[in-house]
């Protein structure tokens, strides 16, 4: 069905830095006792926001009836999931009856500035809203499929494409934690819920939250007070034609931001076709499979058996490696001690050798100065007897 399409509005959000903030919280003591006195603030805080889902989201914004209207259902964030989320019961603070909410409790002004924010930004053709986004992003994730054709996103598909193509039967609409909270469905004479945030006041419309607290949606909202649950019906969150219709119609009205996308839920894995072969043909090859398999199986168990024996043997061979070793050392060190206790030592042995060459030295020298002195008596007179002839004129 075509929807028709409007143009979207250029929102932002201020996202003030919660690192400083987040380190701070890391000095908390007891947790569990800040929990019982705050709540889930912390988790909340902690809270890792997928970008470019928030952008999406309030582009679905209905200011008409305060809510996200999709092609077949509405989705509206009320006080007893944002006090499920926040874990602080609505019930045990401050009554609902428009008193000091600013300081008796968080939940009726969180809720109070998101709607806000969002009313008034809408109202001005887009701009910066204010709110608590991590509490916002966890409420409305809480609502998406978690089937894994969704959650992994195979296709790469942007979060506008992923959103349109849900149906209400892809929506995850009630939280079984919810069903024993007491429901504030109106205040006094108003049919709606007034809240009171920061920023300003506002009001927003549980009787379109049916499904989501657990109870059915039979037709379009109208101005009947209900009171207790009893009113409400069965617990049965579903939605049934007459109100199906309404919101249907609703949807072509206000348009939707993006084009329509093939509902997930229609998109089918076509089977894959069957290999034209004899029934014959497959079992002879499942039998060979088969015996290939036993046969590499053996083959496994026979070279595990080998590596076994191979493993002991190697084992012993190195423990006998060891021994031998152990005694090759010991038997060096033996013969080692005693060869040096056979040898004379190393000093009087090279003072024998020294002094042996001193006294072989000294005797040649003595007998070469013998020798000479015996030569030089022999031929001195003849050589004397030639120098006087040659002087003689």
């Amino acid at each position: 069905m075509d929807y028709g399409r409007r143009n979207t509005k250029k929102y932002s959000f201020r996202c003030p830095n919660l690192k400083e903030l987040r380190k701070l919280s890391s000095f908390v003591l007891d947790p569990l006792d800040f929990k019982q006195r705050h709540g889930k603030l912390l988790s909340i805080l902690s809270a890792d926001v997928v970008e470019g889902l928030q952008s999406v989201l309030v582009q679905f914004y209905d200011p008409l009836y305060r809510c996200f209207t999709f092609p077949d259902y509405q989705l509206v964030p009320t006080l007893e999931e944002y006090a499920n989320l926040l874990g602080i019961p609505v019930s045990n603070k401050v009554p609902f009856s428009g008193l000091i909410f600013l300081i008796g409790n968080h939940v009726p002004t969180l809720l109070g500035d998101m709607y806000f924010s969002l009313y008034l930004r809408n109202s001005k053709g887009g701009g910066t809203i204010v709110c608590c986004i991590p509490l916002l992003y966890k409420w409305f994730i809480l609502h998406l499929p978690q089937t894994p054709a969704f959650v992994e996103n195979k296709q790469c598909l942007q979060w506008s494409q992923r959103l349109t193509s849900l149906t209400n039967d892809d929506i995850i609409w009630h939280d079984t934690s919810l069903s024993s909270l007491e429901i504030i469905y109106c205040c006094c004479d108003f049919s709606n819920v007034p809240l009171i945030g920061t920023q300003g006041g506002i009001n927003y419309n549980p009787a379109l939250a049916r499904r989501q607290l657990g109870f059915p949606l039979r037709d379009k909202p109208n101005n009947t007070l209900l009171e207790g649950r009893s009113e409400l019906g069965p617990c049965n969150c579903v939605a049934l034609k007459a109100y199906t219709l309404w919101v249907k119609k609703i949807a072509l009205e206000f348009k939707m931001p993006y084009p329509y996308e093939r509902p997930m839920s229609m998109v089918v894995v076509e089977p894959l076709a069957l290999l034209n072969q004899d029934v014959e043909e497959l079992e002879d090859a499942l039998t060979k499979r088969k015996q290939e398999k036993d046969m590499w199986e053996e083959r496994f168990h026979a070279l595990s058996r080998k590596h076994d024996e191979l493993q002991l043997e190697s084992k012993d061979k190195d423990t006998l490696i060891e021994l031998l070793e152990d005694r090759v050392t010991k038997r060096q060190r033996e013969r080692k001690v005693s060869s040096s206790s056979s040898m004379p030592q190393p000093s009087i042995a090279w003072k024998k050798i020294v002094d042996q060459l001193v006294l072989e030295k000294t005797q040649m020298k003595a007998s070469f100065e013998t020798e000479i002195r015996r030569i030089r008596r022999k031929y001195a007179p003849a050589t004397r007897s030639s120098d006087v002839v040659v002087r003689d004129p």
